[in-house]
């Protein structure tokens, strides 16, 4: 599978989780789900660059 294939992947999950956890527990809570949204892109982020990241 090629690299850009595999971020490609990684961002429709990343997406996917971001959506899910939006439309099943903060509906209604703009800054919590702001936050959380945030929250997960660092750990989407942290999780790249130290395991995905080919330099």
């Amino acid at each position: 599978m090629g690299r850009h294939t595999v971020t490609v992947l990684y961002v429709l999950a990343m997406v996917a989780v971001i959506v899910g956890v939006d439309v099943l527990f903060f509906r209604h809570h703009f800054w919590e789900r702001l936050a959380v949204n945030a929250g997960i892109v660092l750990v989407f982020g942290a999780f790249y660059l130290r395991f995905l990241k080919h330099s």
